[in-house]
Protein backbone atom coordinates (compact mmCIF):
# COMPACT_ATOMS: atom_id res chain seq x y z
CA UNK A 1 0.00 0.00 0.00
CA UNK A 2 1.73 3.51 -0.99
CA UNK A 3 2.19 5.50 1.63
CA UNK A 4 -0.62 8.22 2.83
CA UNK A 5 -0.70 11.78 2.49
CA UNK A 6 -0.87 12.08 6.77
CA UNK A 7 -4.53 13.26 7.90
CA UNK A 8 -4.40 14.67 11.56
CA UNK A 9 -8.26 13.62 12.42
CA UNK A 10 -7.63 10.06 11.39
CA UNK A 11 -4.30 10.18 13.28
CA UNK A 12 -5.88 11.63 16.26
CA UNK A 13 -8.78 8.80 16.05
CA UNK A 14 -6.01 6.34 16.19
CA UNK A 15 -4.44 7.42 18.84
CA UNK A 16 -7.05 8.68 21.23
CA UNK A 17 -9.64 6.20 20.64
CA UNK A 18 -8.32 2.58 18.92
CA UNK A 19 -4.92 2.44 20.69
CA UNK A 20 -5.27 4.81 23.77
CA UNK A 21 -4.27 2.51 26.23
CA UNK A 22 -2.56 0.42 24.46
CA UNK A 23 1.00 -0.84 26.14
CA UNK A 24 2.92 -2.64 23.58
CA UNK A 25 2.62 -4.71 20.31
CA UNK A 26 -0.02 -6.79 21.70
CA UNK A 27 -2.23 -4.28 23.63
CA UNK A 28 -2.13 -2.76 20.21
CA UNK A 29 -3.40 -5.57 18.12
CA UNK A 30 -5.85 -6.28 20.42
CA UNK A 31 -7.63 -2.77 20.66
CA UNK A 32 -7.09 -2.93 17.05
CA UNK A 33 -9.07 -6.18 16.46
CA UNK A 34 -11.91 -4.96 19.36
CA UNK A 35 -12.55 -1.49 17.69
CA UNK A 36 -12.78 -2.91 13.76
CA UNK A 37 -14.91 -5.98 15.30
CA UNK A 38 -17.65 -3.37 17.24
CA UNK A 39 -17.45 -0.55 13.77
CA UNK A 40 -17.62 -3.40 11.22
CA UNK A 41 -21.45 -4.08 10.08
CA UNK A 42 -20.61 -8.43 8.94
CA UNK A 43 -21.17 -9.67 6.67
CA UNK A 44 -20.30 -6.88 3.48
CA UNK A 45 -19.11 -7.44 0.03
CA UNK A 46 -15.71 -6.57 -0.86
CA UNK A 47 -13.65 -5.76 -3.54
CA UNK A 48 -9.79 -7.38 -3.97
CA UNK A 49 -7.50 -4.07 -4.25
CA UNK A 50 -4.14 -6.49 -4.71
CA UNK A 51 -2.72 -9.58 -4.67
CA UNK A 52 -0.76 -10.73 -2.36
CA UNK A 53 1.40 -14.15 -1.55
CA UNK A 54 -0.38 -14.91 1.41
CA UNK A 55 -3.87 -14.77 0.35
CA UNK A 56 -5.39 -16.90 -2.60
CA UNK A 57 -7.68 -13.56 -3.37
CA UNK A 58 -6.96 -11.79 -7.05
CA UNK A 59 -7.07 -8.16 -7.43
CA UNK A 60 -10.79 -7.24 -8.92
CA UNK A 61 -12.37 -10.37 -7.03
CA UNK A 62 -15.09 -9.77 -5.06
CA UNK A 63 -16.28 -11.95 -1.71
CA UNK A 64 -18.02 -11.67 1.23
CA UNK A 65 -16.58 -10.56 4.34
CA UNK A 66 -18.53 -12.63 7.52
CA UNK A 67 -16.62 -11.36 10.27
CA UNK A 68 -13.22 -10.85 11.91
CA UNK A 69 -10.89 -13.73 11.78
CA UNK A 70 -10.06 -15.30 15.34
CA UNK A 71 -8.38 -12.82 17.82
CA UNK A 72 -5.37 -15.07 18.34
CA UNK A 73 -4.72 -14.81 14.18
CA UNK A 74 -4.33 -11.25 14.48
CA UNK A 75 -1.29 -10.55 16.33
CA UNK A 76 0.81 -9.39 13.77
CA UNK A 77 -2.50 -8.57 10.93
CA UNK A 78 -5.60 -8.03 10.82
CA UNK A 79 -7.56 -10.66 8.85
CA UNK A 80 -10.79 -11.15 8.38
CA UNK A 81 -12.87 -14.34 7.44
CA UNK A 82 -13.91 -14.66 4.17
CA UNK A 83 -16.19 -17.82 1.73
CA UNK A 84 -13.70 -18.18 -0.96
CA UNK A 85 -14.73 -21.34 -3.11
CA UNK A 86 -17.01 -22.79 -0.94
CA UNK A 87 -14.82 -22.50 2.30
CA UNK A 88 -14.19 -20.21 5.00
CA UNK A 89 -11.03 -18.23 5.11
CA UNK A 90 -9.13 -15.84 6.70
CA UNK A 91 -7.26 -12.80 4.49
CA UNK A 92 -5.78 -9.38 5.00
CA UNK A 93 -8.48 -6.66 5.35
CA UNK A 94 -5.93 -4.72 4.14
CA UNK A 95 -6.18 -6.25 0.62
CA UNK A 96 -9.81 -5.51 0.67
CA UNK A 97 -12.43 -2.48 0.16
CA UNK A 98 -15.58 -2.76 1.06
CA UNK A 99 -18.39 -2.28 -1.44
CA UNK A 100 -21.15 -0.18 -0.81
CA UNK A 101 -20.34 0.02 2.90
CA UNK A 102 -22.59 2.05 5.86
CA UNK A 103 -20.41 5.05 7.51
CA UNK A 104 -18.88 2.77 10.61
CA UNK A 105 -17.95 0.19 8.32
CA UNK A 106 -16.22 2.37 5.93
CA UNK A 107 -14.78 4.53 8.13
CA UNK A 108 -12.83 1.64 10.13
CA UNK A 109 -11.64 0.01 6.80
CA UNK A 110 -10.11 3.25 5.63
CA UNK A 111 -8.58 4.16 9.24
CA UNK A 112 -6.73 0.23 8.99
CA UNK A 113 -6.30 1.57 5.40
CA UNK A 114 -4.62 4.31 6.52
CA UNK A 115 -2.43 2.97 9.67
CA UNK A 116 -0.67 0.00 7.07
CA UNK A 117 -0.34 2.43 4.56
CA UNK A 118 1.48 4.90 7.03
CA UNK A 119 4.06 1.38 7.65
CA UNK A 120 2.71 1.53 11.51
CA UNK A 121 3.31 -1.73 12.90
CA UNK A 122 2.31 -3.57 16.50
Amino acid sequence: MAKRKRDSAREDRIHDEIIVDANGPEEQAMSWYYYLEEKISFPFRATCTTSRTTSPLRKGESVEVRRMAPDDACSADMLVMIRWQDRDMAVPLSQLTAANPDESTRQAVEDWHYWVAQGYCF
